[in-house]
């Protein structure tokens, strides 16, 4: 891993694109990593455009501010691709992570000739298979882990669960379910 490594997470209100990228945060904290996850509203409500951030360092970090030029970003719904440039300042030698079952043809084009390594993944299909409805959030978080290498498979896996049972200590029945949904996405990313 590089010094620093930053993530913009493109997302519509009430999928988890802040949740994720605060789990992520967390994930790679307990892993000796120096974090920030935050997220960035505009008008407040489900369904609204959201974009949330990670800063990942070995390093401490000491930058405080959005990110305009991240190494990967991360698109909880396909819908946006249209309507925001989720590859604005986006490095050449990052990677997007696209929710989507779209043509290679369509993504290239709205992505508007971005140069970059482009992955995709069925968050939809992922979560309904693991948890029995549509949570978006845990399938992008293992993709984005997987693209990226903040951590291992295994490391992501073991905090997971250790966080899952301290998050849903009053729902405990699906813990099951989402540790299926990342151990599914973990091999359903690809690159197109």
């Amino acid at each position: 891993m590089s010094d620093l490594i930053e993530i913009r997470w493109h997302g519509r209100g009430g999928q988890g694109a802040k949740t994720a990228s605060l789990l992520l945060a967390d994930a790679a904290f307990n892993t000796g990593k120096y974090i920030q996850g935050f997220p960035e509203y505009g008008p407040e409500r489900m369904g609204a455009p959201i974009t949330a951030y990670n800063r990942i360092s070995n390093a401490p970090i000491t930058i405080h501010s959005n990110i305009y030029e991240p190494d990967y970003v991360v698109v909880v719904d396909d819908t946006l691709l249209e309507s925001v440039n989720v590859t604005d300042g986006l490095k050449s030698t990052g990677a997007i992570i696209i929710n989507t079952t779209k043509p290679v043809e369509y993504l290239k084009k709205v992505l508007k000739g971005y140069s970059g390594d482009i992955y995709t993944i069925d968050a939809r299909k992922v979560s309904q298979e693991a948890l029995g409805k549509y949570f978006p959030n845990t399938p992008m978080l293992a993709a984005i882990v997987k693209v990226s290498g903040i951590m291992t498979d295994e490391e992501l896996l073991e905090d997971m669960k250790n966080s899952f049972k301290h998050k849903f200590a009053k729902k405990p029945e699906v813990i099951e379910g989402n540790m299926k949904a990342l151990e599914l996405a973990l091999k359903q990313v690809q690159k197109i």
